[in-house]
Formats: C-alpha cells, structure tokens, sequence
C-alpha cells in the first residue's frame, strides 16, 4: 500500500502499555531513538503488538515541529534530535528534511519559522512529535 504520508520510519517495539481504551507503545528507531504513539486498545490488539515487534511510525509532515534544542516544560513526548539535511522554501510554507540516527524526517513549516530558526542544511534541530500524532503499521 503507498501512503502520502512522507514520514515512515521503521523501528521495534519496546514497550507496550494498555488502558482501558488507549495504549501507549514505546518504539525504538533504527538509530537508537525511541518514538512514542499513544493509539487504541483495539489497534494494539488489531495489529497483534508486542515486544519485539517489526513497526513503521507513520507521522504526516505537518505534525512535525521544529526546535533549535531540546525543549523542556512541554508535553510532547517525542523529542528526536537530528541534523537538517535540505530545505525548501516557499512563500509561505516551507519542506525540511532533517537527518535522524535512523532515518528521515520532513517537517512542514511556515517560511517565518525557518528564517526566525535559522534553519539551514547543517543547523542542529529537534524534531516535536505529539504521541497521539504517531500512527504505526506492521513492517
């Protein structure tokens, strides 16, 4: 199946934690970071997971938030450092990709924020990932 959704990255499942109608499931990257997804009960079961389970975390470029460091004070779980690898500029709207131990990401941003940021091929960033914007899927 192909997706429009630009971030897919593979990882394994390390932790799986079970409520009465939501789950979290803690996912370790390629690269040695972990990735949050609070998702349903009913998918948890539905998509038979488990430790050790073969995952792809499916995030929408514009559910991507860029920091120049590392933020503290917020609730967003998944906090994913890595390098700016190329940026597309627009009008309004800008493409970032950005290299993680791992893999890829691609944040969709206004072009305001990448000026303020000084966002650039080589600047340091963290990637913001709210938990419920993670969606996985069987590798």
């Amino acid at each position: 199946m192909s997706l429009s959704i630009r971030n897919q990255i593979t990882g394994t499942v390390t932790t799986v934690t079970t409520g009465e109608a939501m789950a979290t499931v803690k996912v370790r990257l390629g690269g040695g970071q972990d990735i949050t997804a609070a998702i349903t009960a009913d998918a948890v079961k539905d998509l038979g997971l488990a430790e050790g389970s073969a995952v792809k975390a499916l995030v929408k470029a514009t559910e991507v938030a860029l920091a120049t460091g590392p933020v503290d004070g917020i609730s967003i779980r998944n906090q994913i450092a890595g390098t700016v690898a190329d940026v597309a500029v627009g009008p309004a709207m800008a493409s970032v990709k950005v290299d993680v131990n791992g893999g890829g990401l691609t944040a969709a941003i206004t072009a305001d924020a990448v000026e303020a940021l000084g966002l650039a091929a080589g600047s340091s960033v963290v990637a913001l990932i709210k938990a419920t914007e993670v969606s996985l899927a069987n590798a």
